[in-house]
Parts: C-alpha cells; structure tokens; sequence
C-alpha cells in the first residue's frame, strides 16, 4: 500500500503561541468553552485528521497573568467532543505519576466505548515539582523512579483491558444466563509499584486499548515508546535532528520485538501560514511582538534551572548550565532549549521570541506550499511519519492549514480524501491488539 501521512491536530485553547489571546479574534474563557473545542474538532475532521489531542497536566500552569489558565480535565471533554463528531480519534493526556491503572484504564474504556473505538492515551510520568506537591508529595520523584511506575502502569492497564475477552457477553435471556464468567481474568497484578486483584468492571472496548501515544525523547521515554507506543509526538528542530530521533526509535522499537511500522513519529509543527511569505513574517511578528517579556523570562529561567539576574536579555545563555543529566523534570526539552540557542547563538530576547509559539515545536513560517513541502521533504526524508499540527491560533491557524495546506497534500496523494476506517487504530494502519488470554490459549493448544 502507498504511504500516507498522518496527522494529529493539539488543541490548545486559544493556539500555541503563549500571545494567541491577546489578538482580537481570540476567546479569553475558550480553556472551559465547549463550543470552542467542538468547532476545532470538527474543522480538524473536515481536513480528515487522524486525530485531535488535548494536553494536560494535574496543577494550574504558569502565572495566570501570564495567558489563559486552567482547562477542563480532557476525557471528561472528549467524551462530549465524540458526540459531535463522527471520524476523528480523540487523544488525552493522562499522567502515570498521579492516576491509578484502576480508575485510568476504566476511563480510556470507557472513552473507547463512547466514542465507537476513537480513543487514545498520551503517557506521561508529569515533570512539575508542583504537581508531585498537588498528590501529597514533597518533591519530583526521580527521573527513572517515574519512568519505572510508568512501564508497570502500562503493564497492569492491559492486564486490566484484557481481562474480560471479547466474548464474555452471552445474552442468553432464555438460558438466564448474561456472560461466560469463565472468560473473565482478573489480572491479581502484585508488582513493585502496584497492587491490582479485580478485573475492569467495563467489557473490552471496540479498540481493545485505546492507541497509546508517548511524549518523552530522553533515554527513558525512549526506552518506554519501543515497549509500547504507538504513535509519539516529539520536538525537533532540524531535518537531521528528526532523522537521528526516527531512525534510533524505530531500531529500538525492533529490538524489542515489535514491527517498527507499528510506531508512528509525528514531530510538532507550528505552522504561521499567510498568501505570501510577506504576509507570514507579519502574522509572526504581530505574534512575537505581543509577548510579555518578563513572563516569558521568568518561564526560561525556570526551565533552565537558573537565577533569572543570570538571564541578560540582549546576551547568550550564560555558561555553566546544568547538564542534562543533573535534570529531574522534562530531560528531553531543556536538551533541545539549550542546543537551539547555543547552536543558533540566540541571544536570551532571541530565545524567547522562538520558543513563544510552541515551546521548543518547529515554527514554520510561509506560504502553504512552502509548508506542504517541508511536510513532504520531513515525511520522504525518513524524519517523519506523520506531523503533531500545533496551530499558533485558534481556531483561525487550524482553519488556514485544514482549507490552504491539506488539499495540496492531498493533491501530491500524501494524504486520504476520505475516512477510510472507522476507528483511531484505524487511521495510523494498526491493527486492533488480540486478548493476551486468548493468545495463551492458542499458545496451549
């Protein structure tokens, strides 16, 4: 079959760029405005997406002068949003740190089974201090000590979605009998971090799992998206940088014995469109100009890990940033915040004006041909599978991609005119998973 591209719409209130609520046409209250999210669902499914996304994390971000804060919690949404749509899958953040398998995977099933088997899990360990003090704890636990509560949560969710098998249901009225409690197995999980008896009290869902997506690109996520993802949104700023994180995820994801056509990379892209190039740069520079430079200061140097006094605006990053290492929250994205101002010898000022439309995401800025090509050089060049589409504005950017860009991939046959399948599994070319329960009973003979 030919290969086709795959993409995923990030919702995120008024777009991505932290400025996007100051413009006229923006909606301060659009974080808790139904109506809001529903258009972009379903602009998203006019430009036939695989899928849309709704980031989260369990604490209030940011100083809430800074830009919109607070948001409603995302499968609670989605479940509204898989009333109003019809195709698209529908992809929620839920943290591994702050959740238990229990409650999540009954969640996502039941997601699954609203939506008619549209629903996908982006893992996260969540790397905020202040969240790990929102769940009774004092710190961020360690990096690896995440990452390992991570693996087994995984484990024990599919225990927990296949523990009824597909044909537990007998619905013999005249018989009196429901289901086959034969076919029900509780997953009795006893492990280092989790003590799991019972079964999921939800029948398995139309996708068996829900697609599970990963966010991490430091060794550890590295390690976690071999063993089980399916499709990762990650952050690269150059082709070659793409190529390196492609090429290492997809060997890893045969080592660990799995067909590496079955994990899809979509890289983020922030796509600032205008008829001209001209008109571009000035949708960019309208943007970068209304950020508020000392919020975003203050973010860096929180990301950084340093005094904001050691952030001249008008100078380079000083020296002597802490190695990646010595970083216990989000490894991956200080490592790209860092290179990309050292490599392009940004000045802080600098720095700021390119992280405020995606937080270390590519933007791109040009016409929609010059970004159907660089999607199509991205996706031929062996760096992508697909793109993690990270509209600046909200709603009018994802309007201007799904109306200006989607039909010139269309054209090239990058991308489906139609659905093709009913399901999230569907649209990234996977199959539904089988019961692990009915594989050892084949396995037995």
């Amino acid at each position: 079959m030919t290969r086709r591209l795959h993409l995923n719409a990030f919702l995120m209130t008024t777009g991505h760029h932290e400025a996007s609520w100051r413009l006229p046409e923006s909606n301060p209250y659009a974080g808790t405005d139904v109506e809001h999210f529903t258009n972009l669902a379903r602009i998203a499914e006019r430009g036939r997406f695989d899928s849309i996304f709704l980031a989260d994390v369990p604490q209030l971000l940011d100083d809430v002068e800074r830009r919109p804060g607070g948001g409603l919690e995302p499968i609670t949404l989605l479940a509204v949003l898989a009333g109003a749509t019809d195709h698209i899958g529908l992809i929620a953040t839920a943290s591994t740190s702050y959740n238990s398998p229990y409650n999540l995977s009954r969640r996502l099933a039941s997601l699954d089974h609203i939506s008619n088997g549209r629903a996908g899990w982006n893992i996260v360990t969540t790397a905020t201090a202040t969240a790990a003090r929102n769940f009774g704890l004092t710190d961020l636990p360690a990096h690896e000590t995440r990452y390992a509560r991570a693996q087994e949560f995984v484990e024990v969710a599919q225990k927990l979605w296949d523990s009824w098998e597909d044909d537990v249901i007998l619905a013999d009225k005249a018989g009196g009998r429901w289901g086959d409690q034969r076919r029900i197995h509780p997953p009795a999980h006893q492990g280092e971090h989790f003590l799991v008896d019972g079964a999921l009290d939800v029948p398995r869902s139309p996708q068996g799992y829900p697609l599970l997506v990963q966010a991490g690109s430091s060794e550890d996520g590295r390690v976690l998206a071999a063993r089980f993802a399916e499709a990762v949104f990650t952050a690269q700023q150059t082709i070659a940088q793409a190529r390196e994180f492609y090429d290492d995820l997809k060997a890893r994801t045969a080592a660990a014995g799995r067909d590496p056509e079955t994990i899809k990379i979509l890289p983020g892209l922030v796509p600032v469109i205008g008829s001209t190039e001209a008109e571009a740069l000035e949708k960019d520079r309208e943007l970068a100009e209304a950020i508020v430079p000392r919020f975003a200061h203050r973010q860096l140097a929180e990301t950084l890990k340093v005094p904001i006094e050691d952030l001249d605006l008008d100078r380079e990053l000083p020296d002597g940033l802490l190695p990646e290492d010595q970083i216990e929250g989000a490894k991956s994205r200080y490592t790209l915040i860092v290179e990309l101002a050292r490599s392009e010898r940004l000045t802080v000022r600098q720095l700021i004006a390119r992280l405020g439309g995606g937080r270390g995401h590519r933007t791109f800025v040009g016409t929609p041909e010059q970004v159907a090509s660089t999607i199509e050089d991205w996706f031929h060049g062996g760096a992508a599978d697909g793109f993690n589409v990270m509209a600046p504005v909200l709603p009018s950017g994802l309007e201007d991609f799904v109306d200006q860009v989607v039909p010139i991939l269309q054209r090239r046959g990058l991308f489906r005119t139609e659905y093709e399948t009913s399901t999230l599994r569907g649209h990234y070319g996977l199959e539904r998973p089988a019961n692990q329960h009915l594989l050892q009973k084949v396995a037995a003979g």
